[in-house]
């Protein structure tokens, strides 16, 4: 009987032990290291690439040719893999590659370096790097830089539709390009995105027509957005929106009856607002009868009065357009009575206050 317990009981321990080793983990404690973790992120289009290393130091040693050997995979940080993941398809160095999370590590060479994306991403460092798991390589040049202490990544010459990522250390700078295609990573997101909450309002689609609009790309698509705009609520901002696509696809007559439509649908500030809009555009005649037209519709606001003290401005007319800005001044709010001074002050020096 003895013997039965003495046995249990070393079971029992060694079980014990073996739970404890596994997990071990738990109590590795969070304490400062030599090369210290960072995260850079930069957003392209929107697309976000993001850089998880450490930062070795160089420390008064010889990196590259000794620390760093040439023509050996190095993790491109320290510690962990260094890691780089793409929310949306890319490409690098004009070859495709695919959104996800890659493990990069580095071949540096004396003149050229093999850069390469590996789709294992959870190693330690290059140790069990296997070239069997590469999703791409590419190869660049390095160039000379002014000394860096610790490694860093930035980001560099950035655009709606690329950016060049930098490795920096030492007196080394190695740059690579990441593109975007944002016009196409955009089309697609915004049909995943008008299927949730935003489907329901009248902001989403208007917003979706008018980057599109904007862009001048998929106008077809632009058009049927700002019809689901109307459709979920008619506003002047929306019949404005459909009358601006129908106008870039050549449908005139269409664009005009949208228009006619957003202006009967317009406040006062929105009716000056596109007045001031034809002014900007050289079409004078258009905004001075817009300018009217406000000022029949809503007389007692105060920006009827500033539209038209631009209208009588612009004609030369600076009696009546010291008389309308000082009516805009009585009526406009504390935030606004300062400019619009200003503004009549011009007037009464018989300075057009349009230019």
């Amino acid at each position: 009987m003895y013997k039965l317990l003495m046995r249990a009981l070393f079971v029992i321990e060694g079980l014990l032990l073996l739970g404890s080793l596994a997990n071990a983990q738990s109590f590795v404690l969070d304490l400062p290291r030599p090369s210290q973790h960072a995260v850079v992120t930069q957003r392209i289009g929107i697309t976000d690439v993001t850089i998880n290393y450490h930062r070795p130091m160089v420390n008064k040693r010889k990196v590259w040719g000794g620390l760093v050997p040439y023509g050996q995979v190095w993790r491109a940080g320290a510690n962990e893999n260094t890691t780089i993941k793409f929310t949306d398809p890319v490409t690098v160095e004009g070859k495709p590659l695919p959104k996800g999370t890659y493990g990069l590590h580095m071949i540096p060479g004396e003149s050229e370096w093999t850069i390469i994306f590996s789709n294992n991403s959870t190693s330690w460092g290059s140790f069990t790097y296997d070239q069997a798991e590469d999703a791409l390589r590419v190869t660049v040049k390095p160039q000379t830089a002014e000394f860096r202490e610790a490694l860093a990544y930035d980001f560099d010459d950035v655009t709606p539709n690329s950016s060049v990522v930098t490795l920096r250390w030492e007196k080394v700078a190695l740059p690579f390009k990441v593109g975007v295609n944002t016009h196409e990573v955009v089309e697609q997101n915004l049909h995943q995105q008008l299927r949730g909450l935003a489907q329901y309002s009248w902001e989403g689609w208007d917003d979706a027509a008018n980057y599109l609009l904007q862009e001048k790309i998929a106008l077809e698509d632009a058009l049927k957005y700002s019809d689901k705009s109307i459709l979920n609520e008619a506003r002047y901002d929306n019949f404005m929106t459909k009358s601006q696509v129908l106008d870039a696809l050549g449908r005139k007559d269409e664009a005009t009856t949208a228009r006619n439509k957003a202006l009967t649908m317009a406040n006062a500030i929105q009716l000056h607002s596109y007045a001031r809009q034809l002014q900007n555009e050289g079409k004078q005649a258009e905004a001075f009868a817009i300018f009217r037209d406000n000022a029949k519709k809503n007389p007692d606001q105060w920006i009827v009065h500033v539209g038209l003290s631009r209208m009588y401005s612009a004609q030369g007319d600076f009696t009546n357009a010291v008389k309308e800005m000082n009516v805009a001044v009585a009526g406009a709010p504390d935030g606004q009575k300062q400019p619009l001074q200003a503004f009549a002050r011009r007037l009464e020096a018989k300075e057009d206050i349009n230019k």
